[in-house]
C-alpha cells in the first residue's frame, strides 16, 4: 500500500482544506466548545480546521500538531494563527504533557493513524479530567469521501489508488469502540452531510488533481484512459444552469470526555 503524504500546503487548501471547513462548522455547532479552552489539533495539517477554532472557539490557547513540515510551515503562515504553537510530531506518541488541554481534536485524520486505538488513548492522555476528545472523518467504507465518484471510476478500470492504513476507523461503530475503549464517558457520534460546489467541471478536475492519492494515479494514467474518466465524470455529474457542479460528502463525528 502506498503511503499518502501531505507536502503542499495551498494545494491542499483547494483540494481538502476546504471540505474540512464545510464539515467543520457542522461539527463545531455539534462540539458546543466553551471560550478560553487550551486546544489541540492532532493531525493539523496546513492549519485548515485549527483556524476555525481560533476564530470561532475563543480560545485561551492554540496547539497544533504534524509530521510534515510543510504543512505546518503553511498552517504558521495564516494570519489568525500567529499565536498559534504548532510542533512536528506523530498523533500515536504526542509530544505534550498529560492533562495539557481541556480539548483535543482530530479532523480527517482517524483513517490515516496506523494504530487508531493508540491515537486516542494519545488524545484522552493529554486532555485534563472533564475535558473532551473528539474527531470527524470521512466515511471511507461507506462512501462518503468528497471524491468518491472519480476513485470509483478509476477502480473500475482496474487501477488501485492509494489508501489510507485505516479506513475501518471512519465508521460510526468503531469511532464509538474506539472512543469507549480509551477510557472516554459520555461518547456520542453522529452524521454530518456537507455540499461542495464547484465552478465548473475543469475546476473540479484541476482541484482533483492537486490530491496526493488522486493527482498522483490521474498523472500516471495513458492518455486515452484519462479522457475517458474526465467524460464519465462528465455524464454522471452534469453541471447546473451557471455551469456549476456541486458534489456531496458524508463524515461521521464522534466526542467523549476525560473521566474526572
Amino acid at each position: 500500500m502506498n503511503e499518502i503524504r501531505f507536502k503542499d500546503g495551498a494545494g491542499y487548501e483547494r483540494y481538502m482544506g476546504k471540505w474540512s471547513q464545510l464539515a467543520g462548522d457542522v461539527f463545531l455547532d455539534w462540539l458546543a466548545p466553551l471560550p478560553a479552552w487550551d486546544w489541540l489539533d492532532v493531525g493539523c495539517g496546513n492549519g485548515a480546521f485549527t483556524d476555525m477554532l481560533m476564530l470561532r472557539c475563543a480560545p485561551a490557547s492554540m496547539h497544533g500538531v504534524d509530521p510534515s513540515d510543510e504543512q505546518l510551515a503553511y498552517a504558521s503562515a495564516r494570519p489568525a494563527l500567529r499565536a498559534a504553537r504548532f510542533r512536528k510530531g506523530d498523533a500515536m506518541a504526542l509530544p505534550y504533557a498529560a492533562a495539557a488541554f481541556d480539548a483535543a481534536v482530530m479532523p480527517l485524520v482517524l483513517f490515516f493513524v496506523p494504530d487508531p486505538a493508540k491515537g486516542v488513548a494519545e488524545m484522552a492522555r493529554v486532555v485534563r479530567p472533564g475535558g473532551v476528545v473528539a474527531a470527524y472523518a470521512w466515511d471511507m467504507p461507506g462512501g462518503g469521501f468528497p471524491y468518491e465518484a472519480l476513485l470509483a471510476e478509476i477502480r473500475g478500470m482496474g487501477i488501485t489508488v492509494p489508501s489510507p492504513p485505516s479506513p475501518w476507523a471512519s465508521r460510526l461503530e468503531a469511532m464509538q469502540e474506539l472512543w469507549v475503549g480509551a477510557g472516554l464517558g459520555a461518547v456520542e457520534t453522529r452524521v454530518i452531510e456537507v455540499q461542495r460546489a464547484f465552478g465548473d467541471f475543469e475546476d473540479y478536475w484541476s482541484t482533483a488533481l492537486g490530491a496526493p492519492s488522486v493527482g498522483s494515479t490521474l498523472s500516471a494514467m495513458a492518455a486515452d484512459d484519462l479522457a475517458r474518466i474526465k467524460m464519465r465524470l462528465r455524464t454522471l455529474q452534469p453541471a447546473d444552469a451557471q455551469g456549476r457542479i456541486t458534489y456531496s460528502a458524508r463524515a461521521n463525528a464522534v466526542k467523549g470526555r476525560v473521566s474526572e
